[in-house]
């Protein structure tokens, strides 16, 4: 059996086609996007319609590469970049562009939250989750305030994966992964709580589709496609989720004790629980997964976003960029980086831009500043395991994935920064391999030969070995020093207004 995984990002989608028998990966394919541009600072969104332009152009070429065996790939599975807000009208067409999750433009929507019900504390009792700008419900209230046309025009709200699974099936649905980053949640009983639902409006409960078990197919797919591919009439789409989700199971994060740490766009921290694992401070959110159990975790906005635009500015190539920061010692000669590029979401600063501290004559180079970026963005995400390590979630290993994970240098960076083994995957398309995962697993549920979890994953989600590093002992004593200087310079520039 074959199985194709779709993960629709940020800034591409990643198709691939899984090999269930040999756990082998017969065809990836991927193609890049950007975001609309000219919008105010804040603000960032993107026409869903290249969502699906995007998943046709690498289905189709996955598809070439297969070939005859096309006939062998019996389920699809979506991931989706979380959060954003995807407001349908009666047709089901995008009334407007989709409001990204590193959209920061509604931090006064959040304050209005926080005032109804009880702030910060008021809303965790409520949602297990504080209200986040980045989170879906804000931008609910943001569109009936800002623009009360489109408001009254609407008719479905989804998140990014559900318009991918419309389009695929035909049906409307969210699941409770991807839905418990909304903000409209209740996490510990899986429920849309109301009385948040009434407040941004009363019409908002009826444009919510259902919510349902993730272990559920979204429907199959719908025949328009299944002829244009030339799949089979039982074709199904499994209930796919948020990035995050589908990035736990292609990790093999199904049970306690492993932890991933993506080094993408944006970087998250994120582990497996049984029981719903809530946050007083809230830095660490309260997410349901893709397999009907919990995901605490953490996100930082800019990882990938930094190191990136580190590389653009020096016009290097990602083997230059490597050798520059491999060619500097720990600590980037006394310079410390805050990646506040796009504001930042742990710790909670929406408002606030990037900082180079301690430059002088000797260091102000590229090679210093490359390597402060990249061990600035890792201390970053150092700060959401600390508090994981509070809460009680202790990894025996961290598994990397995302694209920083393919690089030596960041690889060892994260292993000494984090305090903890690290190891890659062979397939570093997490979300991509989760997605095909989840596929799978609910075929065989609906053909009533149900296949373990658990086996799927031991068999289909192998570690590269040879990557694994462990931290170097000095060097993470190092970085943990600095991490508190970092967490002491954050706090004062906070209170001083200057982030």
């Amino acid at each position: 059996m074959l199985c194709l995984g779709i993960d629709s990002g940020t800034k591409s989608t990643k198709t691939l086609v899984l090999d269930i028998s040999s756990g082998k990966v017969v065809a990836f394919a991927q193609r890049s996007y950007g975001t609309i541009e000219g919008l105010p600072p804040g603000h960032v969104e993107q026409d869903p319609k290249i969502w699906i332009e995007a998943a046709e152009a690498t289905v189709a070429e996955c598809l070439e590469k297969v070939g005859a065996r096309r006939g062998e790939i019996k389920a699809v599975g979506v991931s989706g970049q979380q959060h954003g807000l995807v407001p349908l009208d009666e047709t089901n067409e995008p009334l407007r562009p989709a409001k990204l999750w590193c959209d920061v433009s509604t931090e006064s929507q959040c304050e209005q939250f926080n005032k109804e019900f009880g702030g910060f504390e008021g809303l965790i009792e409520r949602l297990g989750n504080p209200m986040l700008p980045g989170y879906t419900a804000p931008k609910l209230l943001w569109l009936k305030e800002n623009e009360p046309a489109n408001f009254r025009r609407l008719t479905t709200v989804l998140l990014p994966h559900d318009y991918l699974n419309l389009w695929l099936t035909g049906e409307r649905q969210m699941e409770y992964g991807d839905a418990s980053g909304t903000g409209l949640m209740d996490v510990r009983t899986r429920t849309w709580f109301k009385p948040i639902l009434k407040f941004i409006d009363p019409k908002v409960e009826s444009a919510l589709p259902p919510l349902r078990s993730s272990k559920r197919p979204a429907g199959l797919l719908r025949s328009v496609l299944r002829e244009k591919w030339g799949l089979a009439d039982d074709a199904l789409v499994s209930a796919g989720s948020g990035d995050n989700m589908m990035g736990a199971i292609g990790t093999g994060n199904i049970r306690a004790g492993v932890v991933t740490v993506s080094l993408g766009t944006s970087g998250t921290i994120c582990a497996f629980a049984e029981e719903p694992v809530i946050d007083p401070k809230g830095e660490v959110a309260a997410f349901c997964d893709g397999t009907d159990h919990w995901l605490p975790l953490t996100c930082t906005m800019n990882v990938a976003v930094a190191t990136e635009q580190m590389r653009a500015l020096f016009g290097w190539d990602i083997p230059t960029m490597e050798q520059r920061v491999a060619a500097v010692p720990a600590g980037a000669g006394g310079v410390l980086f805050l990646p506040y590029l796009q504001g930042e979401r742990t710790p909670n600063l929406p408002r606030s831009s990037a900082v180079f501290h301690g430059l002088t004559t000797t260091n102000m180079t590229p090679d210093f500043m490359a390597r402060a970026v990249v061990e600035g963005v890792t201390l970053g995400l150092a700060y959401g395991l600390r508090r994981f390590q509070d809460l009680g979630i202790v990894p025996a290993e961290i598994r990397l994935t995302g694209g920083g994970s393919k690089s030596a240098v960041w690889r060892q960076i994260a292993a000494d920064v984090l305090g903890f083994p690290t190891v890659a995957l062979r397939v570093t398309e997490g979300a991509a391999l989760g997605a095909a995962i989840q596929a799978a697993w609910t075929y065989s549920e609906v053909k009533g030969q149900p296949l373990s979890l658990e086996k799927l994953v031991d068999d289909l989600v192998k570690v590269d070995k040879k990557t694994r590093l462990e931290p170097r002992k000095e060097t993470q004593t190092f970085y943990r020093e600095l991490l508190l200087r970092r967490i002491d310079l954050t706090k004062k520039l906070k209170t001083g207004g200057y982030l």
